[in-house]
């Protein structure tokens, strides 16, 4: 085995010994301060209490080198160089240690977390569902899957570990460490699940992390949308006569009879507008979302594009979350705030309640959608399904989502998966965009 080869397992060999013992290792500990002195290395790097923002800030030059560290494609001139930046990045964030949580110490593993995010070519907090937006550029997001399975979940189990740990109803008592609390979807299911127990000032900044959240995630998530939610031009609408609307390059074309060569001039007598009018159908869209515990970031994603999709013209939304109870939050689809607040996460699953309430709201089954969000463990299963096969036999379109997270994460009971399968309607689950998609082709 050459030098190279082993001043690199001495890295790596470290940064297993630092995540599986807390205790040091003397032998790799000195072993490794010297391969990275000799690499011209800052030895922060091995520091365990050192964030890597406080190693860029020192050091600027190694933001660049951080970027896309571990994407597969990824050059590495010097593979020594690259595993102490990579066991910098993995030790940060996976080793979490034990006990009480603070603030600082959350924000700190959150921005750890979001360099690891750029390591493996992604924008910061998109892997823990807290960014729909694609990679830098235009380049589409790298398929994690055969990199390193499961990351996304895996993040956002972390992050919740570290806000279970943060005694989060002291630090919401105190306006100062309030503030500090970066929002993410963690922490916004820890609020939602302990609203009734918080009053006066630990509420109040509580309903303003949601809040500040929900706005966040609303732009992301409206930029989506708003990006394909036009039908075909509709000619029979005359254009509006506004100068935004000018065809110059017709009004050129269509006036050049009346250009004068002697004055060198082009008289134009009449001016052409583009039609922007659009085709739209009046059309019903009909979300049911499961809001038992495992499915809280599917219920905060679904308010959120429940309302967005309300302030479409000629689009009539509705909303109704379920466990062992159902609550038509129809009232409240414009606010997702609001819907969230209304919210009751846990308990058990039994879709029949909900199907109750969404059966009576589907009048003309060719205009509506009816999409349905769950992991599908239900309690009364065949009859669910039966109710649910009877929608799509309506003329109804019916869309079973299994997730509908940014992060990707989430399981589907395999019974509904085959029988959704076999009736035509395969369950989306993966990525809240395909959910997106889905529904812009269906009201375009």
């Amino acid at each position: 085995m050459s030098t190279h080869d082993n001043r690199r397992q001495v890295l790596y060999w470290r940064l297993l010994a630092r995540l599986f013992d807390d205790e040091e290792q003397p032998s790799l500990e000195s072993a490794s301060v010297a391969v990275v002195e000799d690499l011209g290395l800052p030895t922060a790097l091995l520091d365990p209490h050192a964030s890597v923002d406080a190693i860029v800030q020192r050091h600027p030059e190694l933001a660049a080198e951080f970027d896309g560290l571990m994407v597969p494609e990824a050059d590495a001139d010097d593979e020594v160089r690259r595993a102490a930046l990579v066991s910098k990045v993995l030790l940060n964030v996976f080793a979490t240690g034990h006990g009480n949580v603070t603030t600082g110490q959350l924000s700190r593993w959150q921005a750890d977390a979001g360099w690891l995010e750029r390591a493996l070519g992604c924008r910061p907090g998109e892997l823990r569902g807290r960014s729909g937006r694609g990679t830098s550029g235009n380049a589409p997001a790298p398929d994690l899957g055969t990199l390193v399975p499961g990351i996304g979940p895996e993040l956002a189990d972390l992050e919740a570990d570290l806000v279970h740990r943060m005694q989060l109803r002291e630090v919401l008592a105190d306006p100062t460490l309030a503030a500090q609390l970066t929002p993410s979807m963690s922490l916004i299911e820890q609020l939602l699940r302990d609203k009734k127990n918080l009053s006066g000032v630990a509420l109040a900044n509580a309903k303003s992390l949601i809040r500040r959240y929900v706005d966040e995630v609303t732009e992301v998530l409206r930029t989506q949308v708003e990006k394909a939610t036009v039908g075909p031009v509709d000619r029979s609408v005359p254009p509006k006569r506004v100068f935004r609307n000018l065809d110059l390059d017709r009004t050129i074309w269509k006036n050049l009879v009346n250009y004068s060569p002697d004055e060198e001039r082009l008289y134009v007598d009449r001016l052409y507008y583009r039609q922007t009018a659009r085709k739209t159908t009046p059309q019903r869209l009909i979300a049911v979302v499961d809001q038992s515990g495992s499915m809280v970031d599917s219920m905060v994603n679904c308010a959120i594009l429940a309302s967005i999709f309300a302030g479409l013209p000629k689009v009539d939304v509705h909303l109704i979350a379920y466990d062992t109870q159902a609550l038509d939050l129809t009232p409240w689809v414009h606010d997702p705030f609001e819907t969230l607040l209304r919210t009751n996460l846990g308990g058990g699953n039994d879709g029949m309640v909900a199907m109750g309430l969404t059966q009576p709201k589907i009048a003309e089954p060719r205009n509506t959608v009816v999409v349905w969000i769950s992991d599908f463990y239900e309690t009364r299963v065949e009859q669910l399904f039966e109710a649910m096969a009877a929608i799509h036999r309506s003329g109804a379109k019916f869309i079973p989502v299994g997730s509908v997270t940014s992060g990707g994460r989430g399981a589907v009971n395999p019974w509904f998966r085959e029988r959704f399968k076999d009736l035509g309607t395969p369950v989306i689950s993966g990525h809240i965009s395909k959910l997106v998609h889905e529904l812009k082709n269906f009201l375009t």
